[in-house]
């Protein structure tokens, strides 16, 4: 009796086991690679009940590996960041469903879903630009310096590598102006991080836009976030500057004080000329 109890038991534990890595439990869905320069998040769903997920990763062409902070999660997302090391190589990802309780893989498959390819090199998104505007002192001149976005990842005393430092070369800006009274834009591409213009008309105020550049990858990821908006200071005439009824009140204020100077200086003038007449004596001169 209690061999065939002990015999039930197994062919129940058997049938339990085969059934928890058999595909009891959901696949996960929508398994999507997000990464915005160069911080790298895998995603997916639904949040488990009952289960947990564990997250395995490869290399084309190498071993797969599990991520050490997505081994029995019940999270919806892992962070591999640091685990792809070679930007530039081609990676996949499985996401595991697994049960709570510890059941041995060996010989079998747990459900899994796998993600499409990911190269951080030509995938990773990269975030808007910051830029300062100097003009020149002849007002024919105006030179943009653009500060390469800095990254996710670290380099040397942990210090956070830049687009530059990765791209290299690679990296090219797009810059759109305009006049800043106008919406017909023009376009620039620039290798450089300091972007001179000189066919702009001078005393004009222009208005900026930048965004990273790369020539080298699909169409629809060679263009960085757009900045925000910049213009450059206008040159204002006085007209600009002040109102006409305080231009007018400048003027007429002018007019008046020249006028009192030119009417002081001719009585002057006069009372000089009247006390040579009469002489030192205070007696003039002709009745002598």
């Amino acid at each position: 009796m209690r061999t065939k109890f002990s015999t039930l038991l197994c062919v129940w534990a058997f049938l339990i086991s085969n059934d928890f890595v058999s595909g009891s439990f959901p696949k996960a869905t929508d398994v999507t690679w997000l990464s915005l320069n160069f911080k790298t998040i895998l995603q997916w769903g639904p949040k488990p009940v009952n289960y947990l997920y564990t997250v395995e990763y490869a290399k084309k062409g190498e071993n797969r590996e599990r991520s050490p902070l997505c081994i029995q999660t019940n999270e919806t997302e892992c962070d591999l960041t640091t685990e792809l090391k070679d930007l530039k190589g081609r990676y996949s990802a499985d996401v595991l469903s697994q049960p709570i309780q510890k059941v041995s893989s060996d010989g079998a498959e747990f459900p899994h879903t796998t993600s499409d390819w990911f190269v951080p090199y030509n995938d990773t998104l990269i975030g808007k630009p910051e830029f300062e505007i100097k003009v020149s002192e002849d007002k024919r001149k105006i030179t943009l310096y653009i500060t390469d976005v800095p990254t996710a990842l670290l380099h040397g005393q942990n210090k956070r590598m830049t687009i530059r430092d990765i791209f290299k070369d690679d990296l090219k800006y797009k810059v759109f102006y305009r006049k800043a009274s106008s919406s017909g834009k023009k376009e620039k591409v620039s290798a450089l991080s300091e972007i001179e213009l000189t066919d702009l008309d001078r005393g004009e105020s222009y208005c900026f836009n930048v965004q990273a550049y790369l020539p080298f990858r699909k169409t629809d990821k060679q263009l960085g976030e757009l900045s925000l908006v910049k213009c450059s200071p206008k040159n204002s005439t006085i007209f600009e500057e002040y109102s006409l009824v305080v231009i007018i009140c400048t003027v007429l204020c002018i007019i008046v004080i020249i006028s009192v100077l030119i009417t002081l200086i001719v009585l002057c003038c006069k009372h000089g000329q009247n006390a040579k007449r009469k002489g030192p004596e205070g007696v003039s001169l002709k009745s002598v």
